[in-house]
């Protein structure tokens, strides 16, 4: 009860309960927190892969929250005006925004509800990629619900959607909005707003990365079909596939040019993918060109509002500081330009915590994020379940917790 309290949860808050397994020592104050408000990561079965596992999955989803809230207050402010108001340097820690530091917008709001039905489909056994966007679609629109309501109702419909702080209205894109208002879900093939390229398919496919075991062409797949949901444009597809695949390729070791590499050769060589393959050749051009990385080279790669150049962005800024000691520069980098500065740094982060894991995160800063604690529990679901032979080795109260929680239908 006294963790839960210090935790800032209630007492009967859903997630709290006894640390599972052997006593464990908390690394920092947020493992603390995130000890003492959920189940724990499992202990039985635990191997070195399997903890780099969740630290990549947690890496990626708290980083992509760091750039996401580290540019919210800036978005849609020029560079001057960025500077004139925070300095030459610009934005170098959490600012206000909407009465608040380190308040994160619908990017990554739209990236836990992709996970919870990434999640959900895990536990429901979905394999095709139509079966798999099936279960994400029935998450947006739980997260749609929450930007049309002051609070949860009870009984919330998930254990996600029944988090407060999560409904709040913050700027949420119109094709995110109009697509998923339709009752038919859109499909590759009849995607729904087919001239938008927003850069709202790319902010939120990173977990479709994250998936353990799944094929660089199962993950493109995926992440194409979550995109024809609200953004019919083609590049928007591809960006959104792209950047999936170079966030599983991170997650497994590869270095960050050569998750670009990866990229570029799946997907495919045809009229559609042409911005796209634009995009991240520039941005890797622009990072092999030499000097150190400035402001001026994010500006040459478009303002971010759009999907290729958003990827480029966070991908251009993800290369020039590619070492595990440089993750706050690269998150800095991503969003001190004249543009969408939450997505590119979000983007960013999503990529830098998949390739460093959450322990290259600046340790200062996640202790101010909104919604951390959700976060790294949502983290920590995702990576057990697609683990190899999850059910085996996790303990039983979480294996009890998960159908709840993450529903089917």
């Amino acid at each position: 009860d006294a963790l839960r309290s210090w935790a800032r949860e209630p007492v009967e808050h859903p997630r709290a309960g006894a640390i599972a397994g052997a006593q464990q020592r908390a690394g920092s104050l947020a493992e603390l927190r995130l000890l003492a408000a959920a189940d724990g990561p499992g202990t039985s079965g635990e191997t070195p892969a399997l903890r780099k596992y969740r630290s990549r999955v947690r890496g990626c989803l708290v980083g992509g929250a760091l750039g996401d809230a580290l540019g919210a207050p800036v978005e849609f402010d020029s560079l001057d005006a960025i500077r004139s108001r925070h300095g030459d340097a610009g934005v170098t820690t959490f600012i206000p925004f909407q009465g608040r530091p380190g308040r994160v917008t619908d990017d990554t709001q739209l990236t836990l509800f992709t996970c919870e039905g990434l999640i959900a489909a895990r536990l429901a056994g979905a394999r095709k990629p139509e079966d798999v966007t099936s279960h994400v679609y029935r998450s947006y629109r739980r997260w749609l619900a929450t930007q049309n309501s002051p609070e949860p109702p009870v009984p919330a419909p998930s254990w996600l959607a029944g988090m407060d702080w999560l409904y709040a209205r913050r700027a949420p894109g119109n094709a995110c909005l109009s697509g998923l208002s339709r009752d038919v879900m859109g499909t590759p093939g009849e995607p729904h707003n087919p001239k938008s390229k927003g850069c709202g398919t790319v902010m939120r496919s990173a977990p479709y990365g994250l998936q353990v075991g799944k094929k660089p062409a199962e993950v493109y797949a995926e992440a194409t079909h979550g995109a024809a949901l609200t953004h019919g444009h083609p590049t928007a597809s591809v960006a959104a596939g792209a950047f999936a695949v170079m966030v599983r390729a991170l997650a497994e070791d590869a270095p960050m040019d050569m998750a670009v590499t990866v990229a570029l050769d799946l997907i495919p060589r045809t009229p559609d993918a042409v911005e796209t393959r634009a995009a991240l050749t520039a941005a890797r051009e622009a990072a092999a060109a030499g000097g150190p990385p400035h402001s001026w080279l994010v500006e040459s790669l478009g303002g971010g509002w759009v999907a290729e150049e958003a990827l480029a962005i966070g991908v251009y800024a993800a290369l020039a500081y590619p070492e595990p000691d440089q993750a706050l520069n690269a998150l800095l980098l991503a969003v001190n330009h004249s543009g969408d500065s939450d997505s590119t740094g979000s983007i960013c982060g999503n990529l830098i915590g998949a390739r460093h894991g959450r322990e290259a995160l600046p340790p200062f800063l996640p202790l101010g994020l909104e919604g951390l604690q959700v976060i790294e529990a949502v983290a920590t679901d995702f990576a057990v379940v697609n683990w190899p032979d999850w059910r085996a080795y996790e303990h039983p109260r979480t294996v009890a917790r998960l159908a709840p929680d993450y529903p089917v239908r």
